[in-house]
């Protein structure tokens, strides 16, 4: 295995472009990174990262790059990449079943700008898949060291960064133009997405109701 610190940007863009995995910090926790387009790397990092199955969610350099996969994309959703938000979105019918798990759906993020993994996205120019590091079930890993715990040799480089014990990603699904569901409350507080949308009330009839589980 091998260790770079974050400033080995051009090592850890090879290392992916080569179809490698990559333990490295993003601006939320440490996560593994594979490329999002290269379907074998996908598939190995299910192997090491997931047992259930579930889709991962896919990192996009900017709110633009959302253009690029097919996806039903509502003002509203577009709107919440902008904040560091996850965001699920329904596909529409072309996205690789590598990706979805065969889903009717895909989960998108923007990371926040001026962090190692916006430096990193921008020079590898493309999204990336990112679970957090740690086995299905276990703790996320807060260091390199605890990543190394528990992969070991199976992850090709590791990026040894800061100490990481943020929170993973809040996770909000578009229901429909009109609407959303908070399916985790993550980095970004229920009470801030509320904020959020109180910038977006040009949207006649924003549904609150039934699409947000967590409103008191």
């Amino acid at each position: 295995m091998q260790v770079v610190s974050t400033k080995d940007i051009d090592k850890v863009v090879q290392v992916l472009r080569e179809g490698g995995i990559v333990c490295a910090p993003t601006d939320t926790i440490y996560g593994l990174l594979a490329d999002a387009s290269n379907r074998k790397a996908v598939e190995r990092l299910y192997e090491l990262r997931r047992s259930s199955d579930r889709p991962f969610i896919v990192l996009i350099p900017n709110v633009e790059d959302a253009l690029n996969f097919d996806i039903r994309m509502p003002k509203l959703g577009l709107a919440l990449l902008s904040f560091g938000l996850t965001v699920v979105f329904q596909k529409r019918t072309t996205i690789p079943t590598y990706l979805t798990r065969w889903r009717k759906s895909l989960a998108l993020r923007v990371p926040i700008q001026g962090t190692f993994i916006t430096k990193l996205m921008r020079e590898f120019g493309g999204p990336l898949v990112a679970p957090s590091a740690n086995p299905e079930g276990m703790p996320y890993a807060k260091d390199v060291k605890e990543a190394m715990n528990y992969f070991g040799d199976k992850i090709d480089l590791y990026v040894k960064g800061a100490k990481l014990e943020g929170k993973p990603s809040t996770i909000v699904k578009v229901v429909s133009d009109k609407a959303i569901r908070i399916i985790r409350e993550g980095n970004v507080p229920k009470e801030k997405v509320f904020q959020i949308l109180g910038f977006y009330q040009d949207i006649e009839d924003l549904v609150l109701s039934d699409a947000f589980p967590f409103l008191p």
